[in-house]
């Protein structure tokens, strides 16, 4: 049986319409007022606002897997909680382990994933090691869906050379994919690290001293640098600072096409997180770390102008109790991530439309249609039009409610944004045209799958 969905406000692209939605066959079938009833299921949105299913472009689920370092969110309850509050599809991460192949990644990727996710999921891969039997897998990769990489130029065990990253950028756009970055310098972390723990600063607050701004803009610019030489655009993960979205703006100005992510953390918080009491800080030590006041309001000012083109989570849970107190004699040991896939729609409603610094378009670019289309999903997902997948958000734009530990579905002890008081909420969440979330609660698990995914759309 199709399901009409009446008295809603359709957030589309050129902007919100009051209409109705039919869908049909998990996806799509019309749009438009007032529309016969006829034989379907009827769901009264009156009130809300419906939102194409929304996209985290980055998350960390079952990392670290086996070890005293592993993530409290696994398949099961990482996509549950995405599902809960809004988000449809995921873009997880997936890490070969040394020297072996990037097909192993996706594999153990896929035996974690397929049957366990609440929301539909893809994969990034992230390149550590590069030869010709890893560049020689790529079209396999294509073939099986996966068309976004990751490199990274910091972290053991992770951190690529100039010459990987710049190969690895001309490789993928052969194959029309895209690749990211973490951008931080590496070698100077390390340097700076070093030099507080022989300095005795052993403590949370040290953290951001090992991670400064100009660490950041260093490597955004040096990436943007490789990706001219390469002639490919490339992406910037979890833009933290005004200095790094500084470098990306000079590269736009020199012409450079290329793409910017920040996260919902580096909107609503700052560095005085750092100086908690006790080991509180430890909740909120992740890479890059918050920043200062001024870099919150300058990557606010690059979201409103529309500089900014995905915002991911960089959803990577660990217990505060015991696993972040790993590192309680040595910040440098503390395992680095947050959770935040439950809470990403509401807090960007919040501080962004509801405080006027965007409107509902802009909100379903950001968590919809830019990410669908630099990933390869796009008008599958993304986008309220008829044949579109039918992943859609209804958002109840007057719920207040406060974020708390004890009532989230992350299966985690504590969230970076308890006590933060929400000015909306989701309400309603179909998967293909089925109902995962009702009244604010999952109702069905395990609808989701594995989105195959096409070459990048670049609009730039």
């Amino acid at each position: 049986m199709s399901i009409l969905i009446q008295n809603g406000t359709l957030v589309l692209p050129d902007g919100p319409v009051k209409a109705d939605l039919r869908i049909a066959d998990g996806r799509i079938a019309q749009i438009g007022p007032n529309l016969d009833p006829a034989d379907s299921q009827l769901l009264d949105a009156a009130g809300k606002l419906i939102f194409p299913g929304f996209i985290d472009t980055h998350t960390h689920f079952e990392m670290n897997k086996g070890t005293v370092k592993e993530t409290a969110d696994n398949w099961t309850t990482g996509t549950r909680a995405a599902v809960a509050g809004g988000t449809t599809c995921v873009l997880d991460f997936a890490e070969p382990a040394p020297g072996c192949s990037l097909q192993s990644a996706l594999d153990t990727w896929h035996d974690r994933a397929d049957g366990h996710a609440s929301c539909h999921y893809g994969f990034h891969m992230t390149i550590k090691d590069w030869d010709p039997r890893i560049r020689s897998e790529l079209p396999a990769m294509t073939a099986a869906g996966v068309t976004s990489y990751k490199v990274y130029l910091a972290y053991q065990g992770l951190q690529v050379s100039d010459a990987v990253a710049y190969e690895s950028i001309r490789a993928v756009a052969e194959e029309s994919g895209v690749v990211g970055c973490h951008c931080e310098n590496g070698d100077l972390i390390n340097e700076a690290m070093a030099a507080l723990k022989a300095a005795g600063r052993l403590t949370p607050d040290a953290h951001p001293l090992a991670h400064r701004d100009f660490m950041e803009s260093e490597a955004v610019n040096r990436w943007l640098t490789l990706a001219e030489m390469a002639g490919a655009p490339v992406n910037v993960v979890h833009l933290s600072t005004r200095r790094g979205l500084q470098a990306a703006r000079a590269a736009r100005a020199r012409g450079q096409k290329l793409y910017l992510e920040t996260c919902p953390q580096y909107l609503t918080m700052t560095e005085e997180k750092y100086h908690l009491p006790g080991f509180e800080s430890a909740k909120y030590v992740f890479s890059p770390p918050l920043r200062t006041q001024d870099d919150v309001d300058a990557l606010w000012e690059a979201v409103s102008a529309g500089e900014i083109d995905t915002i991911g989570t960089d959803h990577c849970s660990f217990h505060y109790n015991p696993t972040k107190m790993l590192g309680k004699d040595d910040f440098s040991a503390i395992p680095p991530g947050i959770p935040g896939v439950e809470h990403r729609p509401a807090i960007l409603y919040t501080y962004g439309v509801k405080e006027g610094r965007i409107s509902l378009v802009q909100m379903a670019r950001l968590l919809a249609e830019q990410p669908a289309k630099l990933f390869g999903m796009y008008p599958q997902k993304g986008v309220l039009q008829v044949g579109s997948d039918a992943d859609l958000v209804l958002f109840d734009p007057d719920c207040t409610w406060t974020i708390t530990a004890k009532e989230q579905y992350q299966n985690v002890d504590y969230t970076p944004y308890e006590g933060m008081v929400m000015a909306g909420k989701t309400d309603t969440v179909l998967l293909n045209g089925k109902i995962a979330v009702a009244g604010g609660k999952v109702v069905e698990e395990n609808l989701g799958r594995y989105v195959r995914r096409g070459p990048a759309q670049f609009w730039r």
